[in-house]
């Protein structure tokens, strides 16, 4: 009878740990070698959602791959040009009478979270439409003022802002592409209507933008003519800005910009604007905003493409739109998962992602500028280590690079651009977006700030309804 051989086993073992990280920090811990890699099984195991991918990825790869370069070359090649500053009922197309335009995805009022209700309310009696927040509540109620996405007029609002057709808007141009986009006047912060505040503050401070800042900033940028908005951007984020969440160089050099023309500007409340100016650090958030929405405009109209065109919030639910598609693609809103607060608030007083400020995400700002902005670290861990993390998530997401804006912490690569739904199914990783965080339901307004990481259902939609167009 033979013997059987005597196995021995090896007294060193490396390890490559596929997908099991609880496997991996064990050896770790134990001091063993291994290298880990992150691999998760495609959509979840989604078998519908694998078949799309199978179909994405492979036979229709090339069509797609062919939109997708030429969705990023706009996104990246067109110039955004701040033009001027109007009054949004004589400029947005389709938009006057009672209209007033929300963040995010269409709502009807009764859905609508207790900060953007908050919002209509003030915006309605800025306008002159009620006496007071009651009345306006039940103008609204009433249907006597019309609610319109302002996605939907090319425009968009950042956190909980809405606006009406006396509000002030930049006009932001992009002439490559030949479209125009507006956003609405930042109000600083502090108890303002765009933080989801309704008091007499708030809605004397919306008075205040529409005849004093508006009226002054479009004096001087009519005399100092077109502004090249990511240009700034460009100087901004080397220094510090993620230009969402932190902003405060950009708008530095943005007011610089235009110090020569305010200094001789002859509206008798130039001197209050100028004090308003210089402690409002967000002032160029709703410039750039524009700016990203006149690109993603332009790329909407590529069809076959799987980059992500739109991505918004009302604080209810959370849209995404992909270019070639006009069908918006919903799951609730999240809340925002990493994120620091105020001194007595927290998780359970803060209200759900909302605002229209992810377009910046869309275009190489935001989330994948995190590397280089020590204030972004701060809300994910404090290192700078889970500040490069967060950009190249969004690397392993996005399409392309942006030749225009640059991380010099990361060799001075240019950060992601192009939100592709596949990889984002395929990799479960959903884009991360630079956020405030405001109270959910006492109208006190801001209360913290943070990270909040998109939802995967509507993505996992919008890529299904893509292989099926494809088909």
């Amino acid at each position: 009878m033979s013997v059987p051989p005597v196995v021995e086993l090896p007294n060193v073992v490396d390890v490559v740990n596929i997908g099991l990280p609880l496997f991996e920090t064990a050896l770790r811990a134990q001091e063993q070698a291994v290298i880990g890699v992150d691999w998760r099984i495609p959509a979840g195991g989604d078998s519908e959602a694998v078949a799309a991918l199978a179909r994405l990825l492979g036979p229709r790869a090339d069509r797609i791959e062919r939109a997708n370069a030429e969705v990023i070359r706009r996104l990246n090649e067109g110039v955004p040009m701040l033009v001027g500053i109007d009054r949004a009922g004589d400029v947005i197309p389709g938009f006057g009478g009672r209209d007033v335009l929300h963040c995010g995805p269409a709502i009807a009022w009764q859905d609508m979270p207790d900060p953007l209700q908050r919002s209509v309310r003030a915006a309605v009696v800025a306008e002159g439409w009620a006496e007071d927040v009651a009345a306006a509540g039940a103008l609204v109620e009433s249907g006597q003022v019309r609610l319109k996405p302002a996605n939907e007029h090319s425009t968009v609002v950042p956190m909980a802002t809405s606006i009406g057709p006396s509000a002030p808007v930049y006009v932001v141009q992009n002439e490559a592409g030949g479209t125009t986009a507006y956003s609405s006047i930042n109000q600083g912060s502090g108890a303002v209507q765009w933080f989801g505040v309704d008091n007499d503050h708030a809605i004397e401070r919306l008075r205040f933008v529409r005849d004093a800042v508006g009226p002054v900033l479009a004096e001087a940028l009519a005399s100092r003519g077109p502004v090249d908005v990511f240009a700034l951007a460009a100087q901004g984020v080397p220094m510090g800005d993620d230009v969402h969440m932190r902003v405060q160089a950009t708008t530095n050099l943005f007011l610089r910009d235009l110090l020569p023309y305010l200094v001789r500007s002859t509206h008798p409340a130039a001197p209050e604007v100028a004090t308003f100016l210089s402690g409002n650090h967000l002032m160029f958030l709703n410039v750039a905003m524009a700016a990203a929405k006149s690109l993603v405009e332009w790329a909407r109209d590529v069809p076959e493409s799987s980059i992500v065109t739109t991505m918004s919030r009302n604080g209810s639910t959370y849209g995404v739109r992909l270019a070639g598609g006009g069908d918006w693609f919903l799951a609730p809103s999240p809340p925002i998962q990493d994120a620091l607060y105020y001194p007595g608030y927290g998780p359970e007083t803060s209200a759900p992602d909302i605002g229209d400020s992810a377009v910046l995400e869309l275009v190489g700002l935001g989330g994948p500028a995190a590397a280089n902005s020590p204030a972004v670290a701060g809300f994910l861990g404090g290192r700078m280590s889970d500040a490069i993390a967060a950009t190249r998530s969004m690397q392993r997401i996005c399409a392309g690079e942006s030749p225009r804006f640059r991380l010099p912490i990361l060799d001075n690569i240019g950060t992601p651009v192009g939100v592709d739904v596949r990889k984002v199914v395929e990799l479960g990783i959903t884009p991360a977006v630079n956020t405030g965080v405001i109270h959910a339901s006492d109208g006190s307004g801001q209360v913290g700030a943070g990270v909040a990481w998109a939802p995967i259902a509507c993505f996992i939609d919008a890529l299904l309804d893509l292989d099926r167009r494809l088909a």
